[in-house]
């Protein structure tokens, strides 16, 4: 599991780097020289074995290529020398800078150079995700529900026209910033998603994702110019969602349930650190759905099944619906319903949606018709026990079925 882990940190880490380097214009340069590292590494390590650095070892090789590259090339060279600083009779002494500085300032300007108006906002975070985050085509597919086919054209077309805008990779103006912040949020919050929920791999929840889209809100936070409230808040939602990931996967890898979650193993830290952050969210006016999320995040890590939690919920649902219609919010609205009106009312408004190509719409109308009506709850079970993809969503699904004869 070592290289898959590092390919999933140092691909972008490297990429990024080059990218910086090069301009978005020869990103495809870039791409291939780190893959051809990452290659080097199957072939090398799987012979002689792991080395005792193994990061070291891919920067090392990393720098070698790209200097082989430059030499082979001197065209490309000779091209290139006004933007990286250097000419063509000193190219052996090229500076490669892979510190972790420069690292996180390439990423930075990466993520901003990507998240450009001159493409759609989808292609924006699928190219992100994809430089910036390691996403494969797949991941990305699923992130955004749709087939890798369309994944490989947007990721392309994106590419062409950043090439023809002439989009260049620097530290991002206070105007950039504003124009693109939200498509970068944006990115940060799927890969958080992915992790949380992973569609594309047959398991409850991969904390690797998680983690890297904390690294990326933390970088953005760690920058006086990015430090803004909406970070603070998507920061803020994915500490507390966070704080509860032990409780949410049982012994068996299976997923736990909100209300069969044992409170001991939430972690206070974060769910403190979750609090700072919100409180630094609520400087200015803007109130974005990052804050409300945090809100309706801050209230599932209150274990007291109280109906005031269930009433703020609803209304912080009711408030993120208006500011930004979807049908996974609009679903768990409804379980809010359900806690703080009833089930009567819930069914009702659950009936009124329609997801009928959702399995968690027929699970949630088991859950919901459960105790008054379980021939119905049963045929809804059922139902969303044949669309269930994942191994942990169809346990869940018979462990609820289970219930109805007990």
């Amino acid at each position: 599991m070592l290289l898959p882990n590092l390919f999933r940190t140092e691909y972008r880490n490297i990429v990024g780097v080059l990218c910086y380097l090069f301009g978005i214009e020869h990103v495809e340069i870039a791409e291939d020289i780190v893959s051809d590292t990452f290659l080097a590494a199957t072939e090398h390590w799987s012979l002689h074995g792991v080395p005792d650095n193994p990061t070291g070892w891919l920067y090392t090789v990393a720098k070698n290529k790209t200097r082989n590259y430059l030499k082979r090339n001197a065209l490309f060279e000779k091209k290139l020398a006004p933007e990286i600083r250097y000419t063509s009779e000193i190219s052996e002494e090229i500076e490669i800078d892979l510190s972790g500085k420069n690292i996180s300032d390439s990423q930075l300007a990466m993520i901003f150079a990507v998240c450009n108006p001159a493409i759609s906002t989808e292609s924006q975070v699928s190219l992100a995700l994809s430089l910036l985050c390691g996403f494969g085509v797949q991941e990305i597919a699923d992130a955004f529900l749709t087939n890798k086919t369309v994944v490989y054209k947007r990721l392309n077309r994106a590419k062409e026209k950043l090439k023809e805008a002439r989009i260049r990779i620097e530290q991002p103006t206070l105007s950039e910033i504003n124009n693109r912040l939200d498509p970068v949020l944006t990115t940060l919050y799927l890969l958080f998603s992915e992790g949380y929920y992973s569609e594309s791999q047959d398991t409850v929840l991969r904390k690797d994702l998680c983690a890297e889209a904390m690294r990326l809100a933390s970088l953005l936070l760690g920058n006086e110019a990015t430090n803004k409230p909406a970070v603070n808040a998507l920061l803020s939602m994915m500490c507390f969602h966070a704080s509860r990931f032990d409780a949410r996967v049982g012994d068996n890898g299976e997923m736990v349930l909100y209300e069969d979650q044992d409170e001991a193993r939430w972690d206070q830290e974060l769910i403190s650190l979750g609090k700072d952050f919100l409180i630094k969210a609520s400087t200015g006016e803007e109130v974005s759905r990052y804050h409300l999320e945090a809100g309706i995040a801050f209230w599932h890590t209150q274990k007291e099944d109280t109906s005031e939690k269930w009433e703020r919920i609803l209304q912080l649902y009711n408030n993120l619906l208006i500011l930004e219609y979807s049908p996974v919010a609009a679903l768990n609205r409804t379980f809010a319903v359900s806690k703080a009106r009833g089930k009567e009312q819930a069914i009702a408004e659950a009936e009124k949606l329609g997801l009928t190509g959702s399995h968690f719409y027929y699970s949630l109308l088991g859950h919901l018709y459960t105790g008054l009506d379980n021939e119905k709850a049963l045929a809804h079970f059922q139902k969303a026990l044949e669309m269930a993809v994942s191994t942990s969503d169809q346990q869940v699904i018979e462990k609820n079925i289970e219930k109805l004869f007990l």
